[in-house]
């Protein structure tokens, strides 16, 4: 497919800290350098996605609508920081969850890469020149799982993650390592 590439970004841990099922506005918090790191590849080209399991709704712990209104909020405070989002996906299901509406196995919770070839569909991305962070092996899944070479694992400082079954990605402490690793790049865009 040809077409831009895409920075898919998870949400918790990545953008903002993980606070464990954060659904209101007033518990969410940008991490340090996510803004500036948003905007640098926002100006490198790449269309910023945000893929996101939000299984708080399948267990009950919020509804739907919170998640929805926590995006827009999230949408309208990058705006006025000159970001603009291409896209905020997320996957309300878990398998196990006690909301029956949500309770099941879908093709779009990560590791599955449902929420990415949507997006990919959606907005004419090139998956082969785009790039993944994650937090989690299950985000690394998805991305590997939809084609996308460049992977980024964010590992917060003292912590361990084996990443042995992917070679090709990156530990990374946030976001703001990846942009930084990437201007080492030609032209600042994997695989050109």
């Amino acid at each position: 497919m040809s077409g831009r590439p895409a920075a898919f970004l998870d949400r918790d841990g990545v953008l903002n800290e993980d606070r464990g099922y954060v659904h209101r506005w007033e518990d969410f918090a940008f991490l340090p350098g996510v803004i500036d790191a948003l905007r640098r590849l926002q100006q490198k080209g790449y269309l910023l996605v945000v893929i996101t399991n939000q299984s708080a709704v399948a267990r009950g712990l919020c509804a739907e609508a919170d998640v929805l209104a926590l995006h827009e909020r999230m949408r309208a405070f990058l705006h006025r920081q000159g970001i603009e989002l291409a896209g905020i996906y997320y996957c309300p299901h878990h398998p196990q969850g006690s909301v029956a509406r949500y309770t099941r196995a879908c093709a779009c919770r990560k590791p599955e890469p449902g929420m990415i070839l949507r997006a990919a569909q959606e907005h004419g991305i090139d998956l082969a020149r785009s790039l993944l962070v994650g937090d989690k092996i299950s985000d690394l899944e998805a991305g590997r799982a939809a084609g996308i070479p460049s992977l980024y694992l964010v590992v917060p400082p003292g912590q361990e993650k084996d990443l042995s079954s992917f070679p090709e990605a990156q530990r990374v402490s946030g976001l703001s390592e990846v942009v930084e690793r990437m201007s080492t790049l030609k032209n600042g865009m994997p695989n050109s």
